[in-house]
C-alpha cells in the first residue's frame, strides 16, 4: 500500500481543530472521509505535522496517509480535493513518500504566522482571519522583547495548562514582529511547539506593544516559568500554520 504526503489549506473556523473528536467536525475527519474511496471504502488514518486548535487556519499543513489505491500523486490530490467540498479544506499538493515516512516525526521545523489588525475600525473583509486590537501597537518594542526568548528554554510560562508534552523545553528559532500598514504580523518558527505556545507568546507581546509592560517583561516571565503571570492566550483566528520543513522535501505534485 503506497503512502502519500498531502499539503493542505484550510479555514479552521468551522472545525474543532485538526484532531477527531466525538460528535464534532474536525479537519482530520474531513480528510479521512474524503480519502476512504481511495482506500477500498475503509477510512484511513491521516497524521498531520501539527495539531491545530479550533479556529486555527493552515496554508500548508502536511499530512501523511496510507492508501490502497496506487495512483499518481496528482490524481490523489484531485480526488481528495473534490471530496472535501463543501468544507473549506483543499489539498494543494501530494507526493509519494517512503513507507516509514511520518508527517509528524520527520518534520524538522514548523512555522506559524499570527496576524493582528491594529486600527480603530473592526475588520470586515478579513473577519475571522486576524485578531482586532484597537490600541496602537509598538511593533518595534514587541520585536525587541521577542528576541530575548529565542533559543532553547523551559517555556512553562507559555504553555497551556492542558499541554500533554512530557517536557516544557523547546528551541525557539525565530520570533519576528513586523508592521505592514494597519497589520502587525508575528512569525514563529521551531522544530516543535507546546500547546498554545505561539498564542501565549503573542498575548504576552501585545502587553508590551500597548505599553502596559516593558520590553524586558517577557524574558522575566520565561525565567519565572509561571503561566499565571504571563499575558492572555491570543484568539485562535489570527493564527495560521504556514510551513513544515522536511529533508528531503517530499517532492510535491
Amino acid at each position: 500500500m503506497p503512502r502519500y504526503a498531502l499539503k493542505l489549506e484550510f479555514d479552521g473556523s468551522p472545525f474543532v481543530g485538526w484532531q477527531r473528536q466525538a460528535g464534532e467536525l474536525s479537519v482530520q475527519q474531513v480528510i479521512e472521509e474524503a480519502a476512504a474511496p481511495l482506500n477500498g471504502g475503509e477510512t484511513p488514518l491521516a497524521t498531520a505535522a501539527g495539531r491545530t486548535d479550533a479556529g486555527v487556519h493552515a496554508e500548508a499543513m502536511v499530512v501523511g496517509i496510507l492508501l490502497a489505491a496506487d495512483l499518481p500523486p496528482e490524481r490523489v490530490r484531485e480526488a481528495i480535493s473534490a471530496r472535501t467540498a463543501p468544507h473549506p479544506v483543499v489539498a494543494l499538493a501530494a507526493a509519494r513518500v517512503p513507507d516509514d515516512w511520518s508527517a509528524r516525526f520527520d518534520c524538522l521545523g514548523r512555522s506559524y504566522r499570527y496576524r493582528i489588525m491594529n486600527r480603530a475600525a473592526r475588520p470586515a473583509l478579513e473577519a475571522g482571519r486576524l485578531w482586532h486590537v484597537k490600541r496602537r501597537l509598538d511593533a518595534a518594542a514587541m520585536h525587541e522583547a521577542a528576541q530575548a526568548l529565542l533559543g532553547r528554554h523551559d517555556f512553562s510560562a507559555f504553555r497551556a495548562a492542558s499541554c500533554q508534552a512530557k517536557s516544557p523545553l523547546r528551541t525557539l528559532d525565530r520570533l519576528e514582529v513586523s508592521r505592514f500598514g494597519e497589520e502587525v504580523v508575528i512569525i514563529a518558527e521551531a522544530r516543535s511547539f507546546l500547546h498554545h505556545q505561539v498564542r501565549n507568546l503573542v498575548g504576552t507581546l501585545v502587553e508590551v506593544g500597548v505599553g502596559k509592560r516593558p520590553v524586558t517583561w517577557p524574558r522575566h516571565l520565561l525565567e519565572g516559568r509561571d503561566r499565571g503571570k504571563a499575558g492572555q492566550t491570543a484568539p485562535p483566528e489570527g493564527l495560521a500554520f504556514v510551513a513544515a520543513r522536511y529533508d528531503p522535501d517530499p517532492g510535491w505534485s
